[in-house]
């Protein structure tokens, strides 16, 4: 990673082999825990995520932390150590909700964003690592504004065939640098790139 003046937004995403992040019918089964992406990350100091999702991400590490059974019954199994931790780490740490249609969020570690110009903001105003959690239309408009630095994927050695794609469409290729490669359990692999133009 270079030095850098701002603060990196790192964008985590798992998928298939052929790039996709849902199958065609909305489902991921491919994915064994939604806590991997913040393993792969060094310390947060805030999130990113589209208002699309956020009610469902809420609710489901506010789950995680707060009901154990309840998480158990949600996820067919036992949550794992480091569920618990990411909904540790989530329920402290400085969440921008990016949406201009959401009137309020309860969580008390979440505040509304309206515009990009709102990220990029809080981008050049510390340092530090910020996890871009997405969804593709926030990863997209990331891509667009210049504001992402890396992209860190988890790649699950499945063909969906169909399904939805990794992001949106956006403007001009952008030609990546490979910073990071691994193997990791499942036959799965880690991939981290350094995006061209973040600023």
């Amino acid at each position: 990673m270079t030095t850098s003046t701002a603060r990196d937004l790192i964008a985590v995403l798992q998928t298939t082999l052929d790039g996709k992040i849902l199958d065609a019918d909305g489902g991921s089964d491919w994915v064994d825990s939604w806590a991997d992406g913040l393993e792969l990350l060094p310390r947060v100091e805030g999130f990113v995520l589209g208002g699309g999702m956020f009610s469902g991400y809420e609710q489901f590490w506010t789950t995680m932390l707060e009901d154990p059974a309840a998480a158990a019954e949600m996820l067919g199994r036992d949550r794992y150590a480091r569920e618990t931790a990411y909904a540790e780490v989530a329920a402290q740490t400085e969440h921008l909700v990016l949406s201009t249609t959401l009137a309020d969020v309860t969580w008390p570690s979440a505040r509304i964003v309206r515009s990009i110009e709102e990220i990029r903001t809080f981008k050049h105003s510390g340092l530090g690592t910020v996890y871009v959690v997405g969804g593709p239309t926030l990863i997209t408009s990331l891509l667009d504004a210049g504001l992402l630095d890396e992209l860190r994927l988890i790649v699950h050695p499945i063909l969906a065939g169909g399904g939805r794609n990794l992001t949106g469409v956006f403007g001009s290729p952008l030609h990546l640098e490979l910073v990071a490669a691994a193997p990791a359990a499942g036959g799965r692999v880690t991939l981290a790139y350094r995006l061209p133009r973040a600023g």
